[in-house]
């Protein structure tokens, strides 16, 4: 009987090998199964928000395209208003007069301005040419 036992032990232990070979085979492909799937999940979720960042980046691109198209038109009402407000023209024409040699008196009389308002353009303008 040890003779049988002698030959049938290489094989008895191969056969053992082997099943737990096949054993460890199907563990193995059970976990690459799972984790492909929580990879897939994950890639999936991963590409919904990059979706969303993407469409949020492209609504927030256009706000700022309008914003600042809104801001250039308010710069240039302002521009505009700047240009033709009648107080600015009377103070430059004021300005001018000093230049001229114009007094407080010919400033409130030509201008319309008050007399406090002659005085400053006529302080100023002299500061500037002093």
């Amino acid at each position: 009987m040890t003779e049988q036992w002698t030959t049938l032990a290489p094989w008895l232990f191969a056969a053992t090998v082997l099943v737990l070979l096949v054993v460890q085979t199907f563990i193995s492909q059970r976990q690459i199964r799972q984790l492909r799937g929580q990879l897939k999940e994950r890639c999936d979720s991963l590409g919904r928000e990059l979706h969303a960042i993407g469409s949020g980046n492209v609504g927030m691109g256009a706000r700022v395209v309008a914003s600042e198209q809104k801001l250039h038109e308010l710069s240039a009402m302002v521009e505009e208003m700047r240009q033709n407000d009648p107080l600015r023209i009377s103070y430059d024409e004021a300005a001018r007069l000093v230049e001229l040699g114009a007094d407080i008196d010919d400033l409130m009389n030509t201008c319309g301005i008050s007399r406090p308002e002659a005085e400053l353009v006529s302080a100023l303008r002299r500061k500037q040419v002093a």
